[in-house]
């Protein structure tokens, strides 16, 4: 039976990428390859000008240079791969390949899930108690808490990849998306995966659902001490410090949850490609601009270096 299981088991998976329609592969390649250049770019950017200038060394650039370095490995993660396939007839892909690409991917979500976590903790300690700010949140700590990001969230990929690719495959083979993401990869096991499913569910509770339901506690203080503030323009420079974050918090986690914990019956796999597309490739390229475009200090950062770079 043993011999007969392992005859049939899938050593390649088909991906059926983004679009069956040939006429639209050129446009969507030119598209999405505009999209990975500028992530890497905006994002890279982001990080050199937060190492090169004294003035954003700061517990809270420091997490957004590391939430810029997780943007840029997640994207290249799915983004260059699905590229390479807008040419090929068949997008072959291997089951390790397969494996190695969702654990990589899952990786990086989930360290991206406890740097939004750790950013909300950073900005509540600044508003909460700014007296006590630089003795809390000093380097040392910081540097612990991105590592702890980093160590989570790669074991809380190990336990999904482990759980999803640990099932038995006899086909189909054929997975319904542009990158090999574990809920198409457990629709397509031919053993039972409820104990697999328990165990990814439980690492999505404990890491993904934990930090958001952490950042909502966070903002709720957050929110109760601006609101005391007697300074009306306190309270809008407190607000306005908290928006950029707020905006990504809200554009990750609304759509991977929208993915990933609605009710698989409910699914249309044709909006699961566009919120994928959205949280993997899409928020990588935004996140730059949306920490960036009302920053005062980062816009002056940028002029520093400008004029930096123009003098003789």
């Amino acid at each position: 039976m043993d011999v007969e299981r392992n005859e049939t088991s899938i050593i390649v998976f088909i991906l059926q990428g983004i679009s069956d329609q040939p006429e639209m592969q050129v446009l969507f390649f030119v598209l999405f390859l505009g999209i990975y250049v500028m992530a890497l770019t905006w994002n890279l950017g982001l990080i050199i000008l937060i190492r090169s200038d004294s003035h954003l060394h700061s517990p809270m650039y420091f997490f957004l240079s590391f939430l810029s370095f997780v943007d840029i490995c997640y994207s290249s993660s799915i983004t260059p791969r699905m590229l390479s396939d807008f040419f090929l007839e068949e997008k072959l892909i291997s089951f390790l390949a397969c494996a190695a690409q969702f654990f990589f991917a899952a990786w990086m979500a989930l360290v991206e899930c406890c740097l939004l976590a750790i950013m909300a903790y950073d900005r509540y300690v600044a508003i909460y108690s700014p007296l006590r700010y630089s003795t809390i949140m000093h380097l040392p700590i910081c540097a612990k808490l991105v590592a702890g990001a980093y160590v989570t969230g790669c074991l809380g990929s190990l336990v999904q990849t482990t759980a999803g690719f640990h099932l038995h495959f006899c086909g189909p083979n054929i997975i319904n998306h542009f990158f090999c993401d574990l809920p198409q990869i457990i629709a397509l096991s031919c053993s039972n995966p409820f104990i697999n499913q328990i165990m990814v569910f439980l690492v999505a509770l404990c890491i993904a659902l934990f930090s958001f339901l952490f950042i909502i506690m966070s903002y709720v203080y957050i929110t109760v001490t601006i609101l005391k503030m007697p300074s009306a323009k306190g309270r809008a420079k407190a607000f306005n410090t908290c928006a950029s974050h707020l905006t990504a918090v809200i554009l990750f986690f609304g759509t991977s949850f929208c993915v990933y914990l609605s009710p698989n019956s409910g699914h249309s796999q044709h909006l699961d490609k566009v919120l994928s597309v959205f949280y993997a490739i899409l928020i990588p390229m935004l996140n730059p601009l949306i920490y960036s475009l009302r920053n005062k200090e980062i816009k002056d950062a940028l002029k520093r270096l400008m004029k930096r770079e123009n003098s003789p």
